[in-house]
């Protein structure tokens, strides 16, 4: 089976021309060995590899260069070998004299000796004398040593390949890299092409339609088997069309927005920096809890402090309520502190103190903060989907049934709850749900009833149901990635294999 040749770019033709003949090559191989420059190697093995004709693999490959002195090693010789050479040259000068001379820098003499007599065995303990060198040369003098073996490479080359060394070589590289200066370790992501099957077929049919005998069958092919008007190919692949379209990202939050709405909730939005008070202390997150060190918390400086970060008898009523919990004085200036946000909870939270309603249904889809490194499960920004209910009566129940209608409606349809511990909920539940694809129970959205140390202080009436997540994690089991940077790499190969609508 191949792939239809005319329906290749010219280069695309001469890609899998030459990594045919070659086997597999890197894109700079591929530049050198033809006109093309490196950016349309890039756009035709992309398109390549879109067409299921080349496959690519990503290795990391060591080099070595040489390092100052292994520069003046390569001119002059390594030191241990100057000094031998010093030796028979002047057999009778002492150790002291050799010190003295400039063939050798400071830290140098000491361990050409040690290596040379050592390591090497150039040279022979000899009587003591002080005004003769007390070491003498060796028959094996004339070994070439693996040090030397490595350095005299760098003759031909600037920088040699680790798999081009053979075991000699490699131990000289590891005795020259215990050395300061002299030899520097470099790591390179190479990129390597080869063919798949149908580019294998391909390819061949290339250079057969190249050959001098088919150019040589078509000259000679009669006129009215080969008229010159327009022949339309039936089977010519229909050009790919690439039309714009929405981040996934931004199709799932459309989504979810949907299903809120769909339940009888409001969207509600707030400011992504925040006070420390609305933060932390109205959510009865203590202040010398773990959560607000800087290791995890995004604290701002140089910015003007909020002049009324909430309204007399709120203030009094949470420092009441820290007070009678924490060990330590609540301290108004740690609520003044500016952060970016860790959650939606202060917003919706404020937006309840601030209406005094009864009831309500509300949702918020945001990005938050962690100060977190960044790996294939962690971000520090983020978006968090967070549902807040209250009404008379509100229970555990209710919000179970709320989750489970939620989830539903994603297409999830095995849900299941564990008791857990959150800083300003309680009861606490987390949610755990199958994903068929893989067989597995997941973790995905904690939820619970807010305690009264937080409904208290705003003069909250009624029970609250909260409940959220990270949006993110929904999408990686969404799209079936396990590496969370994948959202946000704007790989257009990736971006482009996304189903605009999940079954």
């Amino acid at each position: 089976m191949t792939y239809k040749v005319t329906a290749l770019h010219p280069i695309e033709k001469k890609i899998l021309e030459l990594v045919g003949k070659d086997g597999s090559v890197t894109i700079e191989t591929l530049s050198d060995k033809s006109d093309l420059t490196i950016d349309q190697v890039r756009r035709g093995v992309e398109r390549l590899k879109f067409k299921k004709l080349i496959l690519i693999s990503q290795d990391l490959s060591v080099f070595f260069e040489l390092d100052d002195r292994g520069r003046s090693a390569l001119a002059n010789g390594l030191p241990e070998r100057r000094l031998v050479s010093a030796i028979q040259l002047e057999p009778d000068k002492g150790m002291a004299l050799l010190a003295k001379t400039r063939a050798f820098e400071k830290d140098e003499l000491g361990a050409a000796i040690r290596i040379a007599r050592d390591q090497n065995h150039w040279l022979l303990q000899a009587s003591s004398n002080t005004n003769k060198a007390n070491l003498k040369i060796s028959q094996s003098v004339t070994e070439i040593s693996p040090e030397e073996r490595v350095i005299e490479r760098f003759r031909s080359a600037q920088r040699l390949s680790e798999t081009e060394l053979n075991d000699l070589e490699k131990k000289g590289v590891e005795l020259l890299l215990r050395r300061p200066n002299y030899l520097k370790k470099l790591q390179q992501q190479v990129v390597t092409i080869s063919l798949t099957p149908v580019g294998q077929a391909t390819a061949a049919e290339i250079s057969v339609s190249k050959s001098p005998h088919t150019e040589f069958a078509k000259s000679n092919t009669r006129t009215e088997d080969r008229p010159n008007s327009f022949v339309l190919d039936l089977e010519a692949a229909v050009k790919t069309a690439l039309p714009g379209k929405t981040h996934p990202l931004t199709d799932l939050i459309a989504e979810i927005k949907e299903i809120f709405l769909s339940l009888g909730f409001t969207e509600i939005d707030g400011d992504i920096i925040q006070t420390s008070f609305w933060n932390f202390d109205a959510l009865f997150t203590l202040q010398d809890h773990p959560a607000r060190e800087m290791h995890d918390t995004y604290y701002l400086s140089g910015m003007k402090n909020v002049e009324e970060i909430a309204n007399e008898e709120q203030i009094a009523n949470v420092s009441e309520i820290h007070n009678k919990n924490s060990m330590n004085a609540w301290d108004i200036r740690e609520s003044n502190r500016l952060v970016l946000r860790t959650h939606t909870t202060p917003v919706t939270l404020k937006y309840l103190a601030d209406t005094q309603s009864d009831e309500a249904k509300i949702f918020s889809v945001g990005t938050v903060f962690r100060n977190e490194k960044v790996t294939k499960g962690h971000l520090s920004e983020f978006f968090q989907i967070e549902g807040i209910v209250t009404k008379p009566d509100a229970s555990i129940r209710d919000l179970m049934g709320l989750q489970l209608e939620f989830y539903h409606k994603l297409g999830i349809q095995k849900v299941k709850f564990w008791p857990t511990f959150f800083p300003y909920t309680e009861p606490s539940l987390q949610s755990m749900v199958y994903i068929e694809k893989i067989d597995k129970w997941l973790e995905l959205f904690g939820m619970g009833i807010f305690r009264d140390e937080v409904t208290i202080p705003m003069k909250i009436r009624n029970p609250v149901l909260a409940w959220g997540g990270g949006l993110e994690r929904l999408a990686m089991l969404r799209l079936g990635i396990d590496d969370i940077r994948t959202l946000y790499s704007n790989k257009i190969e990736w971006l482009r294999s996304v189903p605009k609508c999940q079954l």
